[in-house]
C-alpha cells in the first residue's frame, strides 16, 4: 500500500547507491532544488555499508526501506587495473548487482535504475552504437571482467520483469564530466584530467601538453544533465530495455576543442602543445541517442563550453578537497 505525505501526495524514498560519486553528486544537488512533494532522497557511500556482502545489503534495505533505488555503485578502474584484475572486476561487480536487484525485488521497489557504460559493447561494432547492440560480440579483452558483470544487468532486468514483474530498467551515459569527478592526470578521464594538467601549467608555467594529435571525437555529457536524465528515467520511463543518456551525435567534439575550452575557462594563456609522439586511442565512439530523443525532443544539454566553465570553477574552487 502507498504511504502518503500530510499533504496527501505518495511517499516515497529513494536510494541513491554510489552517492558519494560524480553522478550521485550530481543527482544530489539536481533533487536539492526538484526533487517532488512526498520524496525523500538517500545517498549512500562506502560507509554505509559494503554492498559485495549480501548482510550489509540487506541491513541498508531493511534500514531504509526504499521505494526506488538508483544503483550507481560499481567497482570501477583505469584500463591497468581492468586488465589485471579481471576476476575481481567481475566478481566484486557481480556481487553488488545481486544483492541490490535481489533486495529490490524482496523489498517490492517499485522502480530500480542502474548504471552501464559504452565500455561494455562490443569491441568489434559499427557506429553509432545503440542499446540494441550491447551483446552483439564480445566486449574489448582489457575489461571483459567488468563489461560482462555489467552487461548480466541488462539481462537480468529483463528475467527479473518477465518472473516477478519487476520494474527495473537501465542507463548508458557516454562520457561524464563536472563537478566532484575525479581530477587525477594517470587515473580520471580525459576532461577532468585535462583541467588539472592545465592547472599545473598555469601554475608553473610551463606549456600545457595534451597526449595525443587531439583528433578523436567524443560525446561528453554534464553531470547536472545526466543527474537531470536519470531521475526522469526513474519517474518516467518504464521498460527493462536500456536508454542512452547522451548528447546528439552533431554535439560530438574534438580532444582538441575540449583542451582549448580547459584552456579558455582556466584563462591560460601559455602554449598549448599537442604530443604525437603518444597514441590517440580510438578515433571515435559515437552513441546514437534516438531513443531519448524519441521521448525528449526538446531537452537542451549544457554547451561543452558552460560545462567546462562549471568544472573548473569547481575544480578551482574545491582544489584541496577534489579527488586528484
Amino acid at each position: 500500500m502507498t504511504k502518503h505525505d500530510a499533504s496527501g501526495n505518495p511517499k516515497s524514498t529513494i536510494l541513491v547507491t554510489g552517492g558519494s560519486g560524480l553522478v550521485g553528486q550530481a543527482i544530489k544537488s539536481y533533487t536539492d532544488t526538484h526533487a517532488q512533494p512526498g520524496e525523500t532522497w538517500i545517498f549512500l557511500s562506502s560507509k554505509d555499508g559494503d554492498l559485495r556482502v549480501r548482510s550489509d545489503t540487506d541491513a541498508i534495505f531493511d534500514k531504509y526501506q526504499p521505494t526506488h533505488v538508483i544503483h550507481l555503485a560499481a567497482k570501477v578502474g583505469g584500463l591497468f587495473a581492468n586488465m589485471k584484475q579481471k576476476v575481481e572486476f567481475y566478481r566484486e561487480n557481480t556481487l553488488i548487482n545481486d544483492n541490490i536487484m535481489e533486495n529490490c525485488r524482496l523489498h517490492n521497489v517499485t522502480k530500480l535504475v542502474s548504471m552501464l557504460s559504452t565500455c561494455i559493447f562490443p569491441d568489434k561494432t559499427k557506429y553509432p552504437i545503440d542499446e540494441t547492440m550491447l551483446h552483439d560480440g564480445p566486449p574489448h579483452p582489457s575489461n571483459e571482467g567488468y563489461a560482462y558483470a555489467k552487461r548480466l544487468i541488462d539481462t537480468m532486468n529483463r528475467a527479473y520483469a518477465e518472473e516477478y514483474g519487476c520494474n527495473f530498467t537501465s542507463i548508458i551515459p557516454t562520457n561524464i564530466y563536472g563537478p566532484h569527478d575525479n581530477f587525477s592526470i594517470q587515473n580520471g578521464h580525459v576532461i577532468p584530467g585535462l583541467i588539472h594538467k592545465c592547472y599545473i601549467a598555469k601554475k608553473e608555467g610551463t606549456p600545457f601538453t595534451i597526449w595525443g594529435s587531439g583528433t578523436p571525437l567524443r560525446q561528453f555529457i554534464y553531470s547536472l544533465d545526466l543527474a537531470e536524465l536519470t531521475v526522469w528515467v526513474m519517474r518516467e520511463y518504464h521498460s527493462p530495455d536500456p536508454i542512452t543518456l547522451s548528447v546528439d551525435e552533431s554535439a560530438e567534439v574534438s580532444i582538441r576543442d575540449v583542451a582549448l575550452a580547459v584552456a579558455k575557462a582556466m584563462k591560460f594563456d601559455g602554449e598549448v602543445v599537442f604530443d604525437t609522439t603518444k597514441a590517440d586511442g580510438q578515433f571515435k565512439k559515437t552513441a546514437c541517442n534516438k531513443k531519448l530523443r524519441g521521448l525528449r525532443p526538446d531537452y537542451k544539454f549544457t554547451s561543452m563550453e558552460e560545462g567546462v566553465q562549471k568544472a573548473v570553477d569547481w575544480f578551482l574552487e574545491n582544489y584541496e578537497t577534489a579527488r586528484k
